[in-house]
């Protein structure tokens, strides 16, 4: 090249005015501040855009080669690029724009202008760094993507082992150091209260294991393929882990109710005994027999009850022998040998020692109700004797008051005294009725082992009435035989017609006849005198005056009939 040194208003000569600003005398349009502005931005974005393109391939590239653990440290150390991407990739399209557009935004009136060489040679290069960089940024962010999912799965691998490492750690061996059922109801209750408090600690690992589970669910539904294996792995052993600790929680607070309602039935029937126990140990004294016969009957609902707790508690202590049973499943490897042995001694022991109670128990309500039987038998035998007396004193009360009438002739009093020997029968049976009633009550005392309440009173009474009916029979008896004889003698005299020869012999019947009728008109004025010293008439005085009115009229005819056989004597002796 050979330099030309001119003026201003010379330069025409070598350069076309087309060609040279309006400051050389030309009519090319150009503004410097602008020209200069777009070149300060493309520089500054090709040299930005060069710089993150060695930042992003690095990073790019140092995520796929080498190991593992080079990956992942190279990814740390350049993992953010200097500048922003987005911030660069912007400021590339702006300026790609405007080159495009071949216009400046500073020139006069928009006027179009063909632009500088530089600039025509910039539009490439732009185009060719923005591709560059959207295929590193494309890249990048799937490095970004893919460590940030790397890192997620790590952190659930960590956590998912954190409560895997719990629940089959600390957790297990919580589990495995209960194993006992208690031997009471407050010992069941503090049992479950330390289970409830294990259950409480593993509840917040649940928690744990469903918020891991609603993740892993989530990246399975978005994850790769190569991921799915890993995380299917995971799910499925911290699942596992967690329904196996979950079922033994479950089996161990369902062991820990059944045994609580072991114990609670136990109880139950232990307070059911001995209330039945004590009931059968005092001695009672029953007034009647209604008494008793209720006495009988809550001892029979008594024992029922019993009857039905032992059912419920042996069908209690099965269902819990049987879960127990079922308990080495999930003994972890551990022998629990000794503690089910000591669980199924304790059950079993409650369950026979139930049994012993109340089997006597049983004993006793059989000595009891046998006691009770042979009392209703004293009161029905007391009760019956006390009746006898009863009927001996009504049959004697009739013999005084209405066995009065002494017969209008020798066959009615013959009948009447039938009928009396028949009521005294009646009487005799009665009373001895009632002293075997009064001998039995003698020996249901001996057996019961208690003092006779009746032969103090009732024998007394019965001996006494029986002495007041026999005095009294004795002289009924008595009056009706008198009766008979005198009927029957006033009937024969009046009945026959003797000869003259016999006058004599029928005046010394007619005596006789007489003395007899006196006899008993006087025996109806006599009132019984019982043994001790007492005194009762048979019937009313109109009775006693009716029955010897009609003796009398009987005793006028026959002095009737023995004056008329005095007549014909007279008159054979003036003869």
């Amino acid at each position: 090249l050979q330099v030309i040194l001119v003026s201003a208003n010379k330069l025409t000569r070598y350069i076309e005015p087309c060609q040279l600003t309006e400051d050389f005398g030309g009519s090319l349009t150009y503004d410097h501040m602008d020209w200069l502005n777009k070149r300060l931005v493309f520089e500054k974005f090709t040299k930005e855009s060069t710089s993150l393109l060695d930042e992003l391939a690095l990073i790019n590239n140092g995520g796929d080669k080498g190991t593992q653990q080079e990956r992942e440290r190279s990814i740390d150390l350049n993992f953010l690029p200097s500048v922003d991407p987005e911030t660069v990739l912007q400021t590339g399209h702006e300026l790609l724009s405007e080159l495009q557009q071949r216009r400046f935004n500073g020139s006069d009136g928009g006027v179009s202008w063909s632009p500088m060489d530089d600039e025509l040679l910039a539009q490439p290069q732009v185009m060719k760094l923005l591709d560059s960089l959207r295929e590193q940024y494309t890249r990048y962010q799937e490095v970004c993507r893919q460590r940030s999912k790397r890192t997620q799965l790590e952190e659930i691998q960590q956590k998912v082992m954190q409560v895997v490492n719990w629940l089959e750690g600390p957790g297990s061996e919580q589990l495995r150091t209960q194993w006992g059922i208690g031997d009471s109801i407050r010992a069941s209750q503090a049992l479950q209260q330390k289970h409830e408090e294990i259950e409480s600690q593993h509840s917040e690992w649940f928690a744990v294991y469903v918020e891991l589970n609603q993740q892993i669910a989530a990246l399975l539904n978005a994850g790769d393929e190569e991921d799915l294996v890993e995380l299917k792995a995971l799910q499925q052993q911290l699942s596992d882990v967690c329904y196996r600790q979950a079922s033994q929680l479950e089996f161990r607070q369902n062991l820990l109710q059944a045994a609580l309602e072991f114990h609670s039935v136990a109880q139950d029937l232990s307070q059911q005994l001995d209330g039945l126990l004590g009931m059968l140990c005092v001695d009672v004294a029953p007034a009647d027999g209604a008494s008793i016969q209720q006495t009988l009957k809550l001892l029979e609902e008594k024992l029922k009850s019993v009857d039905l707790g032992l059912q419920g508690l042996r069908e209690k202590g099965q269902s819990l022998l049987d879960q127990i049973s079922n308990q080495a499943s999930w003994a972890y490897g551990k022998d629990v040998t000794i503690e089910n042995k000591e669980n199924v001694d304790h059950i079993q022991g409650v369950m026979e020692d139930m049994q012993l109670r109340k089997q006597r128990c049983e004993d006793m309500v059989d000595v009891r109700r046998l006691k009770m039987l042979q009392m209703v038998q004293l009161f029905k035998c007391e009760e019956d004797a006390a009746q006898a007396v009863e009927w001996l004193s009504e049959l004697l009360d009739a013999l005084l008051k209405t066995h009065i009438r002494l017969g209008d002739d020798a066959q009615e009093t013959k009948v009447l005294l039938e009928k009396h020997r028949k009521f005294v029968d009646v009487a005799q049976s009665t009373y001895d009725y009632g002293r075997q009633l009064l001998q039995a009550t003698v020996v249901l005392c001996q057996s019961l082992r208690c003092t006779s309440r009746s032969s103090g009173d009732t024998l007394p009474r019965l001996n006494r009435v029986w002495k007041q009916f026999t005095v009294t029979s004795e002289e009924r008896v008595h009056r009706l035989e008198t009766a008979v004889a005198f009927h029957s003698s006033a009937e024969k005299i009046l009945q026959e017609c003797p000869e003259q020869a016999e006058a004599f012999n029928d005046m010394e019947q007619f005596d006789e006849i007489e003395a007899v009728g006196k006899s008993l008109l006087d025996r109806l004025t006599v009132p019984v005198v019982y043994p001790d010293g007492s005194e009762q008439y048979f019937g009313s005085p109109s009775d006693m005056a009716s029955a010897a009115e009609h003796i009398r009229e009987k005793m006028k005819l026959v002095s009737l009939k023995k004056q008329q056989l005095r007549q014909p004597e007279a008159t054979t002796l003036e003869s």
